[in-house]
Order: structure tokens, then C-alpha cells, then sequence
């Protein structure tokens, strides 16, 4: 099977398509950049912008599958720009789809999608996708996950995984942030710090898109479907954030702030950002406090029965792989 791979070159992108090579699979990686690290594997890279449609039919050329990890993350932004990576380039993309006869799509989605402000505790497959947005990323996967799952189709099948907080070796956003911050100064704990969160290894997010290319196929059981995908067992956010930044020898987070103030405060940074505007992103947003604050855990298993996975790392293991990497790229 030869399997097109968009943001081949990302934190989650590279570690499939190395899965994808052990597992004998061709692979071409569409990205906008150049990695001579993926031609070293084998991998034939083609560059395209997503809202091309030429260049993106043409660099779909030949392949059998497709798995759509591409996207622009981040919590601040304009909206604009949101809408046309995330949304318009996964319809182009369901075009280029058609247009070649491609018949699986594995759409990397987020747990955002469904993010609406309260607690989701051990959540599953039933949570429905919010209404209302306090970010644009969020807003912006939640329309491109349900336009892959209205292709579903027998010429299409089409899935989507919601990997949850994914860490470990090379990742450039979420534990580098953590750190730089802490080692300022800058953490503030938001909220009780009894939120239970589901986080996931970079192995095991990756794992999850090679087991659903497997299982995907017309009237397959998770054909039209979307899936969390996170380490099985939860976490208590903020004591593992205690654990891991006491393993790499920094301080614990003393700073508290309740949810309330949270709230209010990134309300005004919003604002401050938006009318003045500031340059850069806001130290707090109502999105984010509540990020940090709520309880978002899920389910394994509905990902584990309809698609036949198993996690690679459990927590202890995923944890303890991340503190090697850390110190040893210190």
C-alpha cells in the first residue's frame, strides 16, 4: 500500500511515517518544507500547500491511502488563518481525494472538538462536538472533522482520531513551552489541581493512525467514525507536572490562581490582544485557563475494539521515556 502522508515532517507526522517504513509500507510525505530525514528512510517527500489544489492533487499522485496529519495548532491566532489550513485544506484535500479514487482517509482531529468549557471525566465516542468556540483551532478541527466524516463513503471510508496532549521525543510545543516557562518563573498551577487529563505518547498517538489504516475500510466499524486516543490511565495534571519538573531538577509550581480569576484575566488579555493589538500571544486566554483547569479524560475503549489497538507505553514507561529524552538533549 502506498500511503500519502501530509506533515510527514511534524512531531507526529515523522513518527508515523517511520511506523508506516517498518511496517513495509511506501510512503511520500506532502509537507511544505524539506526533510532530508525522511528521504534517508526512503520516503519520496513531494511539497504542496494544503490550499493549493493543483499541487495538492499532484502530490497525491499514486497512492492508495491517505493520513491527513497537517494542521495549524496553537490557542491565539487569527481565525482566517485557522479556517483556510485546517478547513479549507482538508476539503481540498477530500477533492484530491476523489479526484485520484484514494479509498482511505485518516484524519488526525483534537479532543477540542468536543471541548465545551466543563469536565469530561473517562469520556467516549458518544460526547458530542461542542457549539461554541473559544479558540479558532478547536472551531476550525471540529468543521474539518465532521466535513472527513460526511465523505465517509464506499468510495471513501473515512475516520478520525482526537490524540489528546501528545509528548515525548522531539516535540517542539507543549513540554519545551512547559519548561521554558518554569524555568522563568511563570508556571501557574489554574484552578484545584485535582483536573484528571489523558495525555499521549508520541508512540502511541503514532501507533493509533497505522492500527486505524489497517482497520479502515468501507462498512468497517470505524468507517464515519472518530476516536480519543490517550495513554489508558489518566493523569492527575498537575501532580504529574510536579513529577516531571522535580525528575529534571526544577522547582515544583508554587503560584495558584483560582479558575475564576483565570477566566477573567485571559478575558482581558483577549481583548487587549485583539484592540490594541499586542504582538505575540497572550500569556492568558479563557481557552487556555480553562485548559488547565477542567478534567478531560477519555475512554480507550471504543479506539481498542473497533480498531484493534493497544497502547505501546503505558504511562509509567511514556513518562520515564520523556525524562531520558530530556536529559539526554539537555
Amino acid at each position: 500500500m502506498k500511503v500519502a502522508v501530509t506533515g510527514g515532517g511534524g512531531f507526529l507526522g515523522q513518527r508515523i511515517v517511520e511506523m508506516l517504513r517498518e511496517e513495509g509500507s511506501e510512503v511520500v510525505s506532502i509537507s511544505r518544507g524539506h526533510y532530508p530525514e525522511l528521504e534517508a528512510l526512503g520516503v519520496e517527500c513531494r511539497r504542496a500547500d494544503l490550499t493549493n489544489e493543483a499541487a495538492l492533487a499532484t502530490a497525491l499522485a499514486g497512492a492508495d491511502a491517505v493520513i491527513h496529519v497537517a494542521a495549524k495548532a496553537g490557542f491565539w491566532g487569527k481565525r482566517e488563518d485557522f479556517m483556510a489550513a485546517n478547513l479549507r485544506g482538508t476539503e481540498t484535500l477530500l477533492a484530491a481525494c476523489a479526484q485520484h479514487g484514494i479509498g482511505r482517509l485518516v484524519y488526525t482531529s483534537s479532543p477540542s472538538v468536543c471541548f465545551d468549557g466543563r469536565d469530561h471525566l473517562r469520556a467516549t465516542n458518544d460526547l458530542p462536538r461542542a457549539t461554541r468556540f473559544l479558540s479558532p483551532y478547536p472551531e476550525s478541527k471540529a468543521l474539518a472533522e465532521q466535513s472527513v466524516l460526511a465523505a465517509n463513503s464506499a468510495q471513501l471510508s473515512t475516520v478520525a482520531l482526537r490524540p489528546h496532549l501528545i509528548f515525548g521525543p522531539r516535540d517542539p510545543h507543549i513540554i519545551p513551552r512547559l519548561l521554558e516557562r518554569a524555568a522563568q518563573g511563570r508556571l501557574i498551577r489554574v484552578g484545584d489541581g485535582r483536573n484528571e487529563v489523558s495525555l499521549t505518547h508520541v508512540d502511541n498517538a503514532a501507533w493509533a493512525h497505522v492500527c486505524a489504516l489497517r482497520a479502515l475500510e468501507p462498512n468497517a466499524a470505524c468507517a464515519g467514525q472518530a476516536y480519543f486516543v490517550g495513554n489508558r490511565e489518566p493523569v492527575l495534571l498537575w501532580d504529574w507536572i510536579d513529577g516531571l519538573l522535580q525528575a529534571l531538577g526544577y522547582p515544583a509550581v508554587q503560584r495558584r490562581l483560582p479558575l475564576g480569576i483565570a477566566r477573567a484575566l485571559g478575558l482581558a488579555c483577549e481583548a487587549a490582544w485583539t484592540l490594541l493589538p499586542l504582538k505575540g500571544e497572550p500569556p492568558m486566554t479563557r481557552f487556555v485557563a480553562l485548559q488547565l483547569a477542567r478534567s478531560h479524560s477519555y475512554d480507550m475503549g471504543p479506539v481498542e475494539r473497533d480498531l484493534g489497538y493497544e497502547e505501546r507505553l503505558d504511562m509509567a514507561a511514556a513518562t520515564a521515556n520523556l525524562i531520558e529524552d530530556l536529559k539526554q538533549n539537555a
